[in-house]
C-alpha cells in the first residue's frame, strides 16, 4: 500500500476501542476516578534511560519557562491529584519518548497509570493480573499468572545469585550473546541478561510477575531495608505476558527530600553521559513534602497488550498510523 494507508488493520483498531472501553468498565466497578493531566511541563524525566522530548513556547508565559517538555508518563502529575486528595485514579493518555521508535518502538504511544490509595505493590499485582486477564478474555484468550522474586527468577533459570554475583559472572551468564562492555554497569548486566537470557523463555500463554528488585533499581519505588540474610530490595513488579514487558509498578516513595537525592544522581549520572539534564519537577517534590498518602502505582503500555492479544512483535501493527507513517 502507499504511505499514506494505516499500519494497522481495521479490525486491530476496533480492538483498540474495545479494550478501552473495558480499561473504563474495569475501573468505573472499583471507583477509580479517570482524570487527564497535563501533556506539557516545565519538568522533564530525569530517568538516565529515558529521553523527553523538548519545545519552546511562543506565547505569554508570566515568568514561566518557555521550554516545555512533553511527557514521558503521567506520574508526577498524578501523585500531585493524590496529594491533593483525589483519592484512587487514573490516566489513559498519550505519552512520548525520544529516540525509540523501531520494532516494539514508537515515539508516541499509549499509557494506563492508575494509583491505589493504601495499597503495596503486592496488593496492586493482584489487580494489575485481572486487568490483563480481563482484556484477553476480549481475543478469546486465557493466562495463568505465577509470581516470583527477582532473585529466584535469576537464581532458578541462570543459576546466579543476581544480588552476590560479581561483574564477571553477570557478563559470563549471557553466554554467546556478545556485548560491547564499555560503560556497562552492574545494573546494565543485569537488564542485558533479563532481555537477552530470561524474556525469550518466557511462557507465551502465561503471565508473569517479578517482584523486589535490586535496591539500586529502585526509581520511584520505596526500598525495603535488609532484613537477615535478605539483602535490601526495590518495592517494585514488572509483569511479562509472554515475552512481552507490559507492566512497571512501585509501592510508592512518599519522601520528598530522598526523592530529590535520587533525581540529583540521575542528573549525575546524566552528566557523567554527557547527556541533557532536564529541570527538576519542584511542583511534584512541594506536593509529596505536603503529603503523598501512602499508594501503589502502575504504568501499563496499551499497544504492549494490544501487541500479545493480537499475536505480533510489531508495534506499528497496534497503530494507526506509525511513526514513519504519521
Amino acid at each position: 500500500m502507499s504511505g499514506w494507508w494505516p499500519t494497522a488493520s481495521l479490525d486491530a483498531l476496533r480492538l483498540r476501542a474495545r479494550l478501552y472501553a473495558t480499561i473504563r468498565a474495569f475501573f468505573a466497578e472499583r471507583d477509580v476516578l479517570e482524570v487527564e493531566t497535563p501533556v506539557l511541563s516545565v519538568a522533564g524525566n530525569t530517568d538516565p534511560n529515558i529521553e523527553s522530548f523538548s519545545l519552546e513556547f511562543s506565547g505569554r508565559t508570566d515568568g514561566a519557562p518557555r521550554t516545555r517538555w512533553l511527557r514521558t508518563s503521567p506520574e508526577f502529575a498524578l501523585k500531585r491529584l493524590l496529594a491533593a486528595g483525589i483519592g484512587d485514579c487514573y490516566e489513559l493518555g498519550r505519552v512520548f519518548r525520544n529516540g525509540e521508535a523501531g520494532g516494539r518502538h514508537n515515539p508516541e504511544f499509549a499509557m494506563l497509570e492508575w494509583y491505589r490509595v493504601g495499597w503495596d505493590h503486592h496488593r496492586l499485582i493482584g489487580e494489575t493480573v485481572e486487568l490483563v486477564q480481563t482484556a484477553l478474555t476480549l481475543v478469546e484468550r486465557s493466562a495463568t499468572a505465577t509470581t516470583t522474586t527477582f532473585r529466584d527468577l535469576y537464581r532458578e533459570r541462570l543459576g546466579i545469585d543476581p544480588f552476590t554475583a560479581n561483574d564477571a559472572e553477570l557478563r559470563a551468564a549471557l553466554g554467546d550473546v556478545e556485548i560491547d562492555p564499555a560503560g556497562l554497569n552492574r545494573d546494565d548486566w543485569l537488564d542485558l541478561l533479563m532481555t537477552h537470557r530470561l524474556q525469550p523463555g518466557f511462557d507465551r500463554n502465561g503471565i508473569l510477575v517479578v517482584h523486589d528488585y535490586p535496591a539500586s533499581q529502585s526509581a520511584l519505588a520505596k526500598i525495603r531495608a535488609e532484613q537477615g540474610d535478605e539483602p535490601a530490595v526495590a518495592e517494585r513488579f514488572e509483569l511479562y505476558l509472554g515475552a512481552l514487558e507490559l507492566a512497571n509498578g512501585y509501592h510508592e516513595l512518599t519522601d520528598a527530600e530522598e526523592q530529590r537525592a535520587r533525581f540529583l544522581r540521575d542528573h549525575a549520572t546524566r552528566a557523567m553521559r554527557g547527556i541533557v539534564q532536564p529541570p527538576l519537577d519542584e511542583s511534584l517534590l512541594a506536593a509529596m513534602r505536603f503529603g503523598l498518602p501512602a499508594c501503589a502505582g502502575v504504568a501499563l503500555g496499551v499497544e504492549r497488550l494490544l501487541m500479545a492479544m493480537i499475536g505480533t512483535d510489531r508495534i506499528a501493527d497496534t497503530l494507526a498510523f506509525d511513526f514513519f507513517r504519521s
